[in-house]
Parts: structure tokens; sequence; C-alpha cells
């Protein structure tokens, strides 16, 4: 380790399905954080780490800050909020020009000390320089953004720049994590986003987000993982389009789940899918609680 070796965290936020995901698994180099195209993807604080030989960086990915509907909303922006602060730096990621929501966000980091950067994300989504230029725009005057950055986390684009001007707001010292590690969630957390990214993925709008999964027993058969996962939603009508005629959507999820699970966590694993119905748990606190969502003591 260099003597002048910094570390430190750094806190992305903003509105749901801006790309806070599929950056932070850019940055990282693999796979940590689950994605799609609905929003409110992310339900947990989730932790990529990036270390080299100068520096570690610890990103903190939040839930996408938005209007909450029920408890689990609630607990999402408390969340987020919560993860702003103390931070080294804080990235506030956009893909258009302000508006109300992003004005909602932007109030929030009127109570704290850290630099904000603003980050234009998805530009590879833009026909012209003067749309960003546009966006950019937009936000000036809203708060003292330290920098402003367009990128691409899709395409990889100017991350490279954006990361060594985080470098200059790091503190100097040790690693704050094993210089190892990517991330600080468990195998069981990962096995469970992964099957919920297949139902985002597979399912209609009326199912994902009354969708929790639950990892109830593993035990090792044969050098394979034997994984049992219940898929728990909130009406029985969105219980038959999981499990699809004759069983086939369920069976479509379960095999898209076990290939990428093998993958990712580099094991072979043997699957086992149930369907379970909790009516209204999105607003039940021992459910919440017991689903992982709820902290609080």
């Amino acid at each position: 380790m260099k003597s002048n070796f910094k570390s430190g965290f750094v806190s992305i936020v903003g509105k749901p399905n801006v790309g806070k995901s599929t950056f932070l698994n850019q940055v990282i180099g693999s796979k940590i954080a689950i994605t799609s195209p609905k929003p409110q993807t992310t339900r947990n604080r989730i932790l990529g780490i990036k270390t080299t030989e100068d520096y570690q960086i610890v990103f903190v990915d939040t839930p996408g800050i938005h209007k909450p509907k029920h408890q689990l909303g609630r607990i999402l922006d408390e969340t987020a909020y919560s993860s702003i602060q103390g931070m080294d730096a804080v990235l506030f990621m956009v893909d258009q020009a302000k508006g109300f929501g992003e004005d909602q966000i932007i109030r929030l980091f009127k109570d704290i000390d850290s630099p904000v950067y603003l980050i234009i994300n998805k530009i590879d989504e833009l026909k012209s320089k003067a749309e960003i230029d546009k966006i950019i725009m937009s936000y000036l005057g809203a708060f003292p953004f330290k920098g402003f950055f367009p990128i691409s986390a899709k395409e990889n684009l100017n991350i490279d720049k954006l990361i060594t001007a985080l470098q200059e707001d790091l503190q100097e010292g040790y690693p704050l994590f094993g210089t190892d590690e990517i991330t600080n969630q468990t195998d069981f957390q990962i096995m469970a986003e992964i099957i919920r990214e297949k139902v985002l993925y597979k399912t209609q709008e009326e199912v994902p987000h009354a969708v929790a999964v639950v990892i109830e027993h593993t035990e090792m058969v044969d050098e394979t993982y034997e994984v049992h996962a219940t898929i728990v939603v909130e009406r029985s009508t969105q219980k038959q389009i999981l499990i699809g005629k004759g069983g086939q959507m369920l069976k479509e999820i379960g095999t898209e789940a076990r290939k990428e699970i093998n993958k990712i966590l580099d094991t072979k694993i043997h699957l086992v899918l149930w369907v379970k119905v909790k009516k209204d748990w999105r607003n039940r606190p021992s459910d919440l609680k017991a689903f992982g969502y709820d902290k609080s003591e």
C-alpha cells in the first residue's frame, strides 16, 4: 500500500431509473446491483468497493428517491436520505432537465457539507452536445455543484474522468474494507436480488413492485447448492401471472435466475421457486422487517 493511499465513501442519489445501479456495476467491473427498465429496482443500500494501488472508493448505491405510496416506499426514501449524510462526496445522477422531482432532491443537499457532483447519465441516448448543454444549464444556479460530468454508464463514457475527480475528495489513510472485497452483499442477498430482477424483466407492470424474494433454505448436495426461494406477492392474480400457464413463467424465471447466479457466484445451484401471497405486505411492518427492508429496531 502506498504511503499516500486515500479512501472514502461516495453516495449515488437520484430519481428512480436514472441508471445508478448500471453505473455502480460498470465502475466495480462486476454485477453487484440488479438493473431493469422498471423504476424502484434498487431497494437496499448497496456498497460497491473499488480498490486500486492508490485509492479505495466505497460507492453507496441508494434506492431512487420518489413520492412514496406505501410504507416500503417511505423506508426506501429514508434509506436514500440517510445515505447522503457524512459522505466524502455525493453523486447526483440525472438523465433529463431539472423538474420538480429533481428540485426535491436538491433541497436535501443544503443540509450536508459534502461536495456534490451533477452526473448527467445516458448521454449515449442524446442526439447532440446541445442537448447535454441544455440539461446542464437547467441546473445552473440550483446548487453550487463541485463539478458537472456527462456520462454513459451503459457505454462507459467519461467515467474515468469522474473517478479521477473524486480522488481529490478522499482522505489519506487505510482501506476501509478488504482490498479483495467488491460489495457488502451476502451470497443470499445476491441470489434473492437476481431472482427479483428476473421477475422485473419477465412480468407486466401489475407485478414487479409488489414482489419480494426470500431465500428459505440452502444446502449442499453432491457439490450442488440446493436453493429454495419464495417469491412473495400481494394478490392471487399476481401469483397467477408469475406462475403462468402450466407453470411456464415461473420456469423461465427460475432458469434465467439459476444461470446468472451460477455465473456471478461461480457455483452450481439447483433452484426451486415457490410463490406465496401476503396481502398488502408493503404496508405491514412485520412483513417488511421479515423481508429485510425495515432495519429499525
